[in-house]
């Protein structure tokens, strides 16, 4: 399954880069791509396990920037 969500408050592309990284290297990501231009991620993932697998995102995104948030 591929969805894609609005990101509010992402403020540099190096901090987009480096979840962009961390989200691939989730178990179950096809792939995802965080853009720091369109304020957005796109997450390509199991469809039996996408839910899980976005809330293991949303706790990377907040690692790297905790004031980042994934507008469902």
């Amino acid at each position: 399954m591929k969805k894609s969500f609005r990101l509010e408050d992402l403020d540099c592309a190096n901090c987009a880069a480096k979840m962009e990284a961390a989200i691939n290297k989730l178990p179950g990501v096809n792939k995802a791509t965080v853009s720091f231009m369109a304020q957005k991620l796109i997450l390509d993932a199991e469809d039996d396990r996408f839910d899980e697998i976005l809330a293991a995102a949303k706790k990377e995104i907040s690692k790297v920037e905790k004031d980042c948030r994934v507008l469902d």
